[in-house]
């Protein structure tokens, strides 16, 4: 009996890795960007509703000017949505979104009181039901880091930069 060719042509394998050498970041980059620059622009057109929650940003952002945290907040959503984009300045741009990200985590989406993990677990939902809801924001932190780690791959303006400058 033959072996099926697709296993056996690594051909297919090279241009495949070939291709994700050039663009496998792509598709993080232009969701991420999508999804935080929403969120931004959301803020930008709207009121600031972080007087309510104050209290509960953490450290050190508990210590700023209600106004500040969310021009802040509003301004790295829309400028490192843009940066990743256009793949400069990536891992930068990630960080900080990592940021951004854990503070909206602890502040907004984090289960009010818990006591066992079964309890925590049960904020693991996109939806808040009164558990909590840091399903998504997790999403995000995860999507983040192989862009933190890596950078934003070849077809990124800070590939460009580093090889020609």
């Amino acid at each position: 009996m033959k072996a099926l060719p697709l296993f056996t042509d690594w051909k297919l394998f090279n241009a495949l890795d070939h291709t994700g050498n050039w663009s496998a970041d792509l598709p993080l980059r232009l969701f991420l960007a999508w999804e935080f620059f929403e969120s931004g622009l959301e803020k930008f057109n709207g009121t600031n509703w972080f007087a309510d929650l104050q209290s509960s940003f953490p450290f050190p952002f508990n210590l700023l000017p209600v106004g500040l945290n969310w021009q802040l907040s509003m301004w790295a959503e829309l400028i490192c949505p843009l940066l990743l984009l256009l793949g400069l300045g990536t891992r930068l741009a990630s960080a900080v979104l990592m940021v951004v990200t854990v503070v909206a985590i602890a502040t907004v989406h984090w289960p009010s009181q818990w006591s066992s993990l079964a309890e925590l677990g049960r904020g693991y939902a996109i939806t808040d039901q009164g558990f909590g809801n840091f399903k998504l924001p997790l999403i995000y932190l995860v999507a983040l880091l192989p862009l933190l780690l890596k950078g934003a791959g070849r077809l990124s303006l800070d590939h460009w930069l580093r090889r020609y400058l």
